[in-house]
């Protein structure tokens, strides 16, 4: 259970959305790295997918590139990610 000073996951406000519905791999992948790009350290980027590989690219690229994955929300085919840019 959170501690009153961490917000739950619930409660994150993304500071930048980036929609890569209909766009497929290698696509998403190449747009979160520009979006993570126009954002500071400590904020949030929301990824919204449907591309069925980006479930593992964007986990993958986020802890191979330092910044924490948040959360990761599936309804129907579509993928939500939230991102914490932590470099």
């Amino acid at each position: 259970m959170p501690s009153s000073n961490e917000k739950k996951t619930e409660d994150i406000k993304p500071d930048r959305t980036l929609d890569a519905i209909g766009l497929y791999c290698p696509e998403p992948i190449f747009r979160t790295k520009e979006e993570i790009e126009k954002i500071e350290k400590g904020q949030v980027l929301e990824i919204l997918a449907d591309d069925p590989a980006a479930e593992e690219d964007i986990t993958r690229w986020a802890k191979r590139t330092g910044n924490q994955l948040l959360k990761l929300e599936k309804e129907g085919r579509t993928l939500r990610f939230l991102v914490k840019k932590l470099k």
